[in-house]
């Protein structure tokens, strides 16, 4: 049964596996997740047996005492990496889009991965593209690699509804004391409904110092309330997206940006290409809901060296873990 008394912030860090090959190193993040934050880690898998919407697979469907199997696998995983993490499994029926959307909504933190073929298809996938407009909770999406450096890097809008991103990645860069990229993309008059914008001598200029302006003006609050992160302010116009956005992912160590009203900029995340033949790795993403509320403060979690004994040190996190009741009540499965 699930606690009347969860809140945002006491709510536990959950993953989706698949038993694809990248679920191994997708349980690391999400064990490491949930130790940073000081929560339980609930790992789920949605057997698709029952299943037969348009998008079962072709393939030969597994049986449930394989997917039994494969949790269990990736739980003991789990709990060799981070000791002090509660690690609970969910074994779920149905289509995955749905049933992890619902699930969304009793999780801190939702962790996917993008499709195995990375390298001739590099969207994410039918159910994290679908997680990244519907997730109710922000949504972590693995890209093969976790860098260690570089900045984090925040796109906004620099709008009222931009509050839950921007306190996500300020939070996030305090936690893990790395600096700040705050990326605001503008589109010139004319380029939001597809005609030629209409350009004279200076406008450029003058609607980047715009721009510029609304993206200081957005942050000063925040850079008021977190003294200690270093921020950069990184203002570029529509034609540049693209390249920037490959850029932010090749070099940043975390791409944070918010579900939109429209979901634009969520598709370009989600088709970003790596522009270096053969390199599939890219930083991972993470999408914030609108409705987010903000963390504790983050600097409550302790952060260790990463070759400290006994204390995760694979990861270098440590710190008490708050243990928390079933968030899934409506599961059938728990292990």
């Amino acid at each position: 049964m699930r606690s009347d008394v969860s809140t945002p912030r006491n709510r536990p860090v959950m993953v989706g596996v698949n038993g694809s090959r990248i679920c191994p190193a997708l349980v690391d993040v999400a064990v490491t997740e949930a130790a940073r934050y000081q929560v339980p880690l609930i790992i789920v898998h949605v057997w698709p047996g029952r299943y037969t919407g348009a998008y079962r697979g072709r393939g030969t469907v597994p049986s449930r005492a394989d997917a039994q199997r494969l949790l269990n696998l990736v739980a003991g995983r789990a709990r060799l990496i981070q000791a002090h993490v509660p690690v609970s499994t969910e074994l779920l029926d149905g289509g995955a889009a749905n049933l992890l959307t619902e699930a969304s909504g009793h999780a801190r933190l939702l962790v996917l991965g993008h499709r195995d073929e990375a390298y001739t298809r590099p969207a994410w996938g039918s159910t994290t593209a679908y997680l990244a407009y519907h997730s109710a909770c922000p949504l972590l999406i693995y890209r093969g690699a976790v860098p260690s450096e570089g900045p984090i890097v925040v796109a906004t809008s620099a709008r009222p509804d931009s509050d839950a991103t921007l306190g996500f990645a300020f939070e996030r860069a305090a936690l893990v004391k790395a600096p700040l990229v705050a990326l605001h993309m503008w589109a010139r008059p004319g380029a939001a409904d597809g005609t030629p914008p209409a350009v004279r001598p200076g406008a450029y200029a003058e609607e980047r110092a715009v721009a510029a302006q609304a993206l200081a003006e957005t942050l000063a609050r925040w850079t008021t309330r977190f003294p200690d992160v270093a921020v950069e302010r990184l203002v570029v116009n529509d034609f540049e997206r693209a390249y920037t956005i490959e850029r932010a992912l090749r070099r940043g160590r975390l791409m944070v940006a918010g579900i939109g009203r429209s979901g634009s900029f969520a598709e370009l995340l989600c088709s970003a290409r790596q522009a270096t033949a053969g390199v599939r790795r890219t930083s991972p993403t993470l999408l914030v809901p609108p409705s987010t509320s903000m963390m504790p403060d983050p600097l409550t979690a302790s952060v260790i060296s990463p070759n400290a004994p006994g204390k995760g040190a694979a990861y270098g996190v440590e710190g008490p873990v708050m243990a928390g009741p079933s968030v899934l009540p409506w599961s059938t499965d728990r292990s």
